[in-house]
């Protein structure tokens, strides 16, 4: 038998040595003095940095002294083409009084007004901004030119699922569509398609379907779109109990609540991705439980909507993660943002009423921001934690500013003190995107001269459109 200690050094892309590792793994486990060794963009190795040492040759040498390695962050719901509207919305608001819904008065018009270069700026800004912030992975919620989202995404280096916005109807929301974004049934259903299997010999960067929500979407094309999720394994993006115009839609025209029609039309499966799912009458909650659809918690603006039922669908087993819905419906794509506020807000919900101070932990919201969203993606096999065979999708926070200090607990760190500004470097796929706040996959200077050149002409045409 060989001896360890005299084998050869095992060569590998990239090794990361002297971190503590943060591994949300089943038992919990952290290594501190760590390191992790990565090859063919998964992790082969975990342990002690001295372990390490003699035992790879590897083609890049990460030092993570003076930080922690934990699992990329999985954003479960967000808006590509709304990023260039960040902020506008709030500006127009201190104007003049919004017209409500703000989604179909405001969102939908700007989203048609965009050509596919447009929107290969948005995902830009939009990606390296998630980046920045530790979000690894993200599922789009479907918008306009969905393939320039997808060569955006590329050339960032993140991983995510792409997805069209898809509307066959208008007669449950009294305005209308831009006819951009208008297609008939049959329209709808094939550009689908066509899109998933476009996108289906790409590893990282994928293509689910869409329906934008039950009220835009016809019962036929629903049940069509679920039976194409079926034959092509994948699934579809819709928002689902967003809004009381909603439940009070599906009431009137089916006698059901939302989740009752679909449960009834035979589509309520893993195969429906189903964001925000706010408004969930107990009964709903259950049929989530028989049924198996996944679900995403955007905790910015969820808990203007209503209670949402975030700790109870997570501790009933329901595969959900958290999202950010984008950078037009609140402002931060940070995650680990979204956590501190759901936090507060689930302790309000589940733990105040009845005087329990620990309703739910910054830990267990870290998990659902990590497993949570892999399991809502249905990648639980290949991410949501640091373990070997799995991705390698990295984050390496920064342990060293006095708002930190002191580190007795990495994991606390992790969950409760650390910001997405905290991170500092980012390996997605086993290669390293970002290094010490410095992308290596693009120009960022360019970036930015792109938007400041582009965006105050989309912001008049926007403004003159809406107004």
């Amino acid at each position: 038998m060989t001896d360890p200690a005299n084998a050869a050094p095992e060569p590998v892309d990239i090794l990361v040595t002297g971190c503590d590792v943060v591994t949300l793994d089943d038992a919990g486990t952290i290594i501190r003095n760590g390191a992790i060794a990565i090859k063919g963009g998964r992790i082969v190795w975990m342990g002690k940095a001295d372990d390490a040492t003699g035992r790879f040759t590897p083609e890049t040498r990460v030092d993570g002294s003076d930080r922690i390695a934990m699992p990329g962050l999985i954003d479960g719901h967000m808006h590509t083409a709304q990023q260039l509207l960040r902020g506008k919305i709030f500006e127009m608001q201190r104007k003049r009084a919004l017209k409500i819904p703000i989604w179909k008065n405001y969102y939908l018009p700007f989203e048609g007004m965009l050509t596919p270069e447009d929107v290969e700026l948005s995902g830009l800004v939009a990606y390296t901004n998630m980046i920045s912030v530790g979000t690894t992975c993200f599922a789009e919620a479907g918008g306009p030119h969905p393939d320039a989202m997808g060569e955006a995404a590329l050339e960032v280096g993140i991983r995510g699922f792409i997805a069209l916005s898809t509307v066959d109807q208008t007669s449950g929301i009294g305005a209308t569509v831009p006819s951009s974004m208008m297609m008939n049934t049959e329209q709808a259903y094939d550009r689908n398609v066509e899109l998933v299997n476009r996108w289906a010999g790409q590893d990282r960067v994928k293509a689910w379907l869409g329906l934008r929500q039950i009220i835009v979407c016809s019962p036929e094309l629903i049940k069509s779109m679920s039976a194409a999720a079926h034959e092509l394994d994948v699934k579809i993006h819709t928002h689902l109990c967003e809004g009381a115009y909603e439940i009070d839609y599906a009431l009137e025209h089916f006698g059901k609540r939302p989740t009752e029609y679909l449960a009834d039309l035979g589509v309520l499966d893993h195969h429906l991705h189903c964001a925000h799912s706010v408004l969930l009458s107990p009964d709903e909650v259950d049929l989530y439980v028989k049924h198996r659809p996944s679900a995403c918690h955007c905790g910015f603006n969820n808990y203007s909507i209503g209670a949402p039922r975030l700790l109870e669908m997570w501790r009933k087993g329901i595969d959900i993660g958290l999202g950010t819905d984008g950078a037009a419906a609140w402002g931060p794509l940070d995650i680990f943002q979204v956590a501190h506020v759901t936090r507060i807000g689930q302790q309000a919900l589940a733990g105040t009423p009845w005087h329990m101070r620990t309703a739910i932990s910054s830990e267990e919201l870290l998990a659902i921001a990590t497993r949570g969203g892999a399991r809502a993606l249905g990648l639980a096999d290949e991410l949501g934690s640091l373990e070997t065979g799995k991705r390698a999708d990295i984050l390496l926070v920064d342990t060293t500013q006095m708002d930190q200090q002191p580190i007795l607990d990495p994991l606390f760190a992790v969950s409760s003190t650390v910001v997405g500004r905290d991170v500092r470097s980012v390996i997605v796929d086993g290669k390293l995107v970002m290094k010490e706040r410095e992308f290596l996959t693009v120009d960022i200077d360019a970036i930015k001269a792109r938007l400041a050149a582009r965006g105050p002409e989309l912001m008049a045409r926007f403004e003159a459109l809406v107004a």
